[in-house]
């Protein structure tokens, strides 16, 4: 199979949404359709942008803790 390059229709975007709102299976699926050579080069960069954005947001919160931690101790 190869990559897909058409726009992804309202339908697929609704499997897409509806698969990644199951909790657990959306792990798995982020990253197989973010690292996946196949299927639709649109579905795989959102779930790029997806794992991207979670790993900011959990360095933010480690370092945010951290200081936390730190400030607590003084």
């Amino acid at each position: 199979m190869e990559t897909e390059t058409r726009p992804m229709t309202v339908g697929d975007w609704m499997v897409t949404l509806l698969v990644l709102a199951i909790p657990l299976v959306n792990l798995f699926m982020y990253l197989y359709w973010a690292f996946s050579t196949t299927g639709n080069v649109n579905r795989r960069t959102f779930c790029q942008a997806c794992i991207l954005w979670f790993l900011i947001i959990a360095a933010a919160f480690i370092v945010i803790g951290g200081l936390a931690m730190v400030a607590a101790m003084f």
